[in-house]
Order: structure tokens, then sequence, then C-alpha cells
């Protein structure tokens, strides 16, 4: 007796689960990283994000609280070691957030790049197997660029956590996962609440809501998350120069050109010898 012929939608779906089966199987048991937050890993299919992906932070504009989210998660990818690198081409990263968030920033690597070199800055960091994870606010790149940035990620291990305009939404993308961070109301005097939303997963899973309430401290907060939008003025570039500077404490932007004082190397260009530091990771049962 013939059985039923199945739809689309169900061939799909079977493909996907066995697909998502083989990348679970295939990925030892420190390959996954807790978002730091217990109500956020019920909502992601594998109850944590997998090393080597690309997790898409999706908001509506800047203090809807992505950027805290996104950089938990970094947090928890490098306790078993690693660097963190965060690329901020639009200079929108506050280092007292990372503080706050409890980030080692002798472990952080800040690089600004130049617009052009934007997407070529991420590919190589993501190529590293001496870095646990990037935080970046990519720009509107092409299918092929973002297909290259997948295979560099899934290559070293490296958890790519790309916060992105939410116009972006209803476009494909190369992301494992794909979360929606909104503000809500009702947040008590020492927290505020954010709405998170699975809004796609390689899995084919979807649709998740949680929400989640954090301390509001001036620590854990971007500046633009620390006072209303339209309060909010961005500091002239001249003042940018003088966060550069304060920035010596980036182990790898601080070094010294052997060209003597005033030759500092960029950070950019140093992106390529993140492959020759490549500190072992230890398991959690180690």
């Amino acid at each position: 007796m013939s059985q039923p012929s199945r739809s689309k939608a169900e061939i799909v779906e079977i493909l996907s689960e066995q697909v998502r089966r083989l990348e679970q199987a295939r990925r030892p048991a420190d390959a996954w990283v807790t978002s730091g937050w217990d109500a956020l890993d019920r909502l992601l299919p594998e109850r944590a994000f997998g090393r080597g992906t690309l997790v898409e932070w999706l908001t509506d504009g800047q203090g809807s609280g992505a950027v805290t989210l996104a950089l938990s998660a970094a947090r928890e990818a490098c306790r078993e070691g690693g660097s963190l690198v965060v690329i901020d081409q639009q200079r929108l990263f506050y280092p007292p957030a990372a503080v706050g968030l409890g980030i080692d920033l002798a472990n952080l690597i800040l690089v600004r790049p130049r617009e052009d070199d934007h997407a070529w800055a991420l590919d190589q960091v993501l190529r590293s197997s001496a870095v646990a994870a990037v935080v970046c606010w990519p720009g509107r790149w092409d299918d092929h660029t973002f297909r290259r940035l997948q295979l560099a990620a899934e290559a070293s291990g490296n958890l790519g956590l790309l916060v992105r305009e939410l116009s972006v939404r209803g476009e494909p993308g190369w992301a494992d996962l794909r979360l929606l961070v909104e503000p809500r109301p009702g947040g008590s005097l020492s927290g505020r609440r954010l709405r998170v939303e699975l809004l796609r997963s390689r899995g084919g899973m979807s649709g998740g809501v949680v929400e989640l309430e954090i301390n509001r401290t001036e620590e854990f907060l971007t500046p633009d998350e620390r006072r209303p939008a339209a309060q909010e003025q961005r500091p002239p570039t001249r003042r940018m120069a003088s966060h550069d500077s304060r920035l010596s404490l980036n182990p790898i932007a601080a070094r010294k050109s052997p060209m003597g004082p005033g030759h500092e190397k960029s950070p950019l260009h140093l992106a390529s010898e993140l492959a020759a530091r490549t500190p072992p990771r230890h398991s959690a049962g180690a």
C-alpha cells in the first residue's frame, strides 16, 4: 500500500529536522554557549547558542537592549578562553557597558575600521580561532558577503553576534538565529523589561516570545540606552578621538610599532594576527 504523498512544506520540515540533528551530533559538548539568561535560553531551539554560527539581533534603533543581550552572550562565549572582538565602524560601542556586564577589558579587542573595510574586518576576525565571540553592527551587505561570513564562523568555531536594523526583518539571511529585541513598559524602578521574539532559526522553529527584566544600572547601558532618544545628541567627531585614546587597555591596539612612538599599529590591520593567538579552550568538565 503506497504512502500518502507529503506536501512541500512537510518535506522541507523533515529535511530541516534531519539537518539539525546532524549538526547537533557533530558538535562537541562545549560547542554550546548560554545566553546568560535562563528565560532566553529556553526560547532557543537548542537552549543555547552554537559556536561557529551567526546570531542576528534586530532592533528598531538604539536603546532597545539588543546590545546588552549580545554582550551578555559574548561574555559567556569567552569563559572557556578566546578573545572578544567588538567591530565598531559606526562608533556605537560604549566600553563601560562591557565593564558593567562583567567583561574583562584585558580580553577585549576594539576594531574601528573604515566603511569600505567593514565587511573585510568582520570576515578576518570571524576566521580567527583565537576569538571566541564577535559583536558587530553590519551594513546592508549582499548575500555573497553574509554567506562568506557564515562559512568563516563555521570554520573557526567563532560566535558572531550581529546587531542589525529592524528593516531587514523580511529579508533572507545566513544567520542560524534571528531575534527581535524590543523595550517593554512595566519595568520596576531598578530594572526594565525587554521583549525577545525568535523570528527565525535554521531548524525552522520560530514564533516563541519571552520577556526579560534587566538591572537598570548605568554601567549596563549604552549612552543611547541611558536617556530617551529625543534627548540624545551624538557627540561630535572630535570627541570620539578622545575615546580612542582611552582604549589603550586594548591589548592589541596598544602595541607599538618598531618604528617608535607615533606609529601605533592600527587594530584593523592586526586582525590577521589573531590567527597566531590560539589559546586552548577547555570543556566545561575539564
